[in-house]
């Protein structure tokens, strides 16, 4: 259940044999990443759980499980700014119901993340998933 946009980046990495090589890509995935502006990063957008500062905003457009969930992120960390992209590639544009539905392990899996996170990158990366399946849920549940 995967965007066209984590498609790219799956197909990319197929590409990419090196960790190394996938490993610089997914930092200039985050460096192409537009900013979140200084005024949203605030305690309410922060996700707690990662070892780098890591800021989330839902931009949800509708109401209902129907709604489009996008979001806008940022850290401090450039290989997190990396991760915060594909987890957008992963999910933005799905509607909060496929969100919910989206079994992020599983396609996150198939970059081989899970394998060359250390257990902190891992941790704040489920952390990040945990916001966003909670922000699609309770606009699921919004009408």
């Amino acid at each position: 259940m995967a965007s066209e946009a984590f498609e790219d980046i799956v197909e990319t990495f197929e590409f990419l044999e090196d960790w190394e090589d996938r490993y610089r890509h997914v930092i200039e995935m985050g460096r192409a990443m537009e900013p979140l502006p200084e005024a949203f990063k605030v305690p309410a957008t922060k996700v707690e759980g990662c070892a780098s500062q890591v800021w989330l905003m839902a931009e949800i457009d509708g109401m209902g499980p129907e709604a489009t969930y996008r979001f806008k992120g940022d850290s401090d960390a450039m290989i997190v700014r990396g991760l915060i992209a594909v987890l957008k590639a992963l999910y933005g544009g799905l509607s909060v119901a496929e969100v919910l539905k989206t079994d992020a392990h599983g396609e996150l899996a198939r970059l081989g993340l899970d394998e060359h996170l250390s257990a902190q990158r891992s941790n704040g990366l489920r952390a990040m998933v945990e916001r966003i399946r909670a922000q699609a849920a309770g606009a699921a549940e919004a009408v």
